[in-house]
């Protein structure tokens, strides 16, 4: 990926019952770092996390509620609209999260509150088309109120499109499957997972671009886990486990997004509770993780992050305060500084960038 400064869109889910719910745009300069207002983009039903297609053209968002489900969109470039192509139901509740493979073909979708993931192929439009596959998780972790049952939380396919891995809350385990994306299904792997700290709560996974390391947010355990991975026999291999929270804090938290930076430097987590922002250096001979900063996400429960395609400024959507906090990124220390005056939206989960004209 390589940084880009031309304007791009914003677009945020609001989260919760009544007028307005839906997806919101703003339009957003890098250059300078102003957005636009928000206007309403789409109605939609609970979105929580969304992802946009590599093309810039399509929008894909999780309708988290029951019954739920995932929502196709056309995304115009110039204008910021989305328009509905069609919509699938979830059995019972909602996903939480949601990926494009390598082709941009094929939707994985996560489901939290049904622990179980989906494989769906993609027309060629865009529009959801095929169920190719639904794989469900059964067991139990140590936790008996947070993990009595599977928690699917998220599904990412690696660099090569051969395996797609499943990080579930409930198991403390990050499953791997083989992926054929040519039949839109997934078949057993083995091993077939890689196992956590009991009662640690996999809940997101982002990519380094070399392909090589992965790094896991750990939502119970508030902590990261930084993962090797062999291409060839589609096994993790831990490293290196480091704390989101500073030494010495011991009320309530949850750690909940990760992202890694695309020129491969550096990994940002977000605690809801401490209500920060954790930045790590990544040493690039083996992957292992440094604390460089820690800053305050400026709102109550920062649950959703997102940096823009220039990789300058990271988007902050703080749920219990209706906001979302702007910060510059510091390219060489990765250090971030707050910018601007918030951003008022009510329930803001999710957030992407796509490319504007």
């Amino acid at each position: 990926m390589h940084p880009t400064q031309a304007p791009c869109w914003l677009f945020v889910g609001t989260h919760y019952a009544g007028p307005g719910t839906g997806l919101s745009r703003a339009r957003f300069d890098p250059a300078t770092g102003s957005l636009s207002p928000f206007e309403l983009a789409a109605t939609c039903p609970d979105p929580a996390f969304f992802v946009v297609h590599p093309d810039g053209r399509r929008l894909y968002a999780c309708n988290s509620g029951t019954p739920g489900g995932v929502t196709a969109f056309a995304l115009s470039p110039t204008t910021g609209t989305l328009t509905m192509l069609n919509a699938i139901e979830s059995a019972g509740r909602g996903p939480s999260q949601l990926t494009l493979d390598r082709t941009g073909r094929v939707l994985l979708d996560a489901n939290y509150g049904g622990g179980y993931f989906d494989v769906v192929t993609l027309t060629a439009d865009g529009a959801l088309g095929a169920l190719g596959a639904r794989v469900p998780h059964e067991g139990q972790g140590t936790d008996p109120v947070r993990q009595a049952r599977a928690y699917v939380h998220c599904v990412v396919v690696d660099p090569a499109n051969r395996f797609a891995l499943v990080a579930d809350l409930g198991l403390d385990r990050v499953y791997v499957y083989r992926f054929d994306a040519a039949a839109g299904t997934v078949a057993p792997h083995d091993p077939p997972y890689a196992t956590t700290a009991p009662g640690s709560g996999p809940r997101h996974l982002a990519w380094h671009p070399n392909g090589r390391w992965l790094y896991l947010i750990e939502e119970m355990g508030n902590a990261i886990t930084a993962l090797a991975w062999d291409a060839e026999t589609g096994r993790l291999h831990a490293q290196q486990t480091v704390t989101t929270l500073p030494e010495g804090f011991t009320d309530a938290n949850t750690a909940a997004e990760i992202l890694v930076r695309a020129d491969g430097r550096f990994v940002y987590a977000s605690n809801r509770g401490h209500d920060s922002v954790a930045v790590f250096a990544i040493d690039q001979l083996n992957g292992r993780l440094t604390l460089a900063s820690r800053v305050g996400s400026n709102g109550r429960t920062p649950r959703y992050m997102a940096l823009d395609p220039s990789q300058q400024w990271l988007m902050v959507a703080n749920i219990d305060s209706d906001s979302i906090a702007q910060f510059r990124v510091d390219v060489q220390t990765g250090a971030l500084t707050s910018h601007g005056e918030l951003h008022h939206q009510s329930r803001p989960y999710g957030l992407a960038f796509a490319p504007a004209q």
